[in-house]
């Protein structure tokens, strides 16, 4: 699904790569990190342990839901965009964009939406907001590897559809900083992502 979605995180994307610039050597590729200098954590972020594509950090945030809140993984990219494998042409992106989250084996079919400066990845929705299922987030909390998996770009005519793009996360650091950030977030009952089809859909 491709979508304009404005969720109000203004400037978590500067502050992320500042503190990426500011982290030095000692903070390998994997590892993740919590916001800093607040007592109650709304985000955690780790750079891809590997990626074909020009993913910067992946960050789960916790952000308004309707009357609540919930869960995202937002991904921030390390060019202007639009999201895409290594070396491929922004002109071949396709207009049906498609992704899946994978943990260590069981796999979450997921909507795609582009949101100004990130890209969102949602299994759910509540109250109409896109947020990560709380199943996700228990595999996530719990996991060792997270495989983010794209169809982004147009295959010639005739060819089946594909996954072209693949960014690895390592949650085995992960686990402590998922359950801090997701005590931000309130419990509630989340509709399957197919709910989420009725959503506006328009263009970047």
């Amino acid at each position: 699904m491709r979508a304009l979605l404005n969720f109000g995180r203004i400037g978590l994307a500067g502050v992320l790569s500042a503190l990426l610039v500011g982290a030095g050597p000692a903070t390998a590729a994997g590892s993740w990190r919590l916001e800093e200098g607040v007592s109650a954590p709304s985000y955690a972020f780790a750079e891809p342990a590997s990626s074909n594509l020009n993913i910067d950090v992946v960050a789960l945030v916790c952000e308004e839901a309707g009357t609540g809140r919930g869960l995202q993984l937002q991904i921030y990219l390390s060019t202007l965009g639009p999201l895409l494998p290594n070396g491929v042409l922004p002109n071949l992106v396709k207009d049906a964009a498609r992704a899946e989250i994978v943990v260590d084996g069981q796999v979450f079919a997921t909507d795609i939406l582009f949101a100004g400066d990130h890209v969102l990845l949602a299994d759910a929705s509540r109250q109409q907001a896109p947020v990560l299922s709380d199943r996700l987030v228990d595999a996530m909390q719990m996991g060792q590897t997270m495989l983010l998996r794209f169809d982004l770009v147009s295959e010639h005519p005739g060819a089946p559809e594909a996954f072209d793009g693949e960014a690895e996360i390592d949650l085995r650091s992960g686990a402590r900083a998922i359950a801090t950030v997701r005590r931000c977030a309130e419990p509630a009952v989340d509709r399957p992502h197919d709910h989420m089809a009725s959503a506006t859909v328009t263009s970047r």
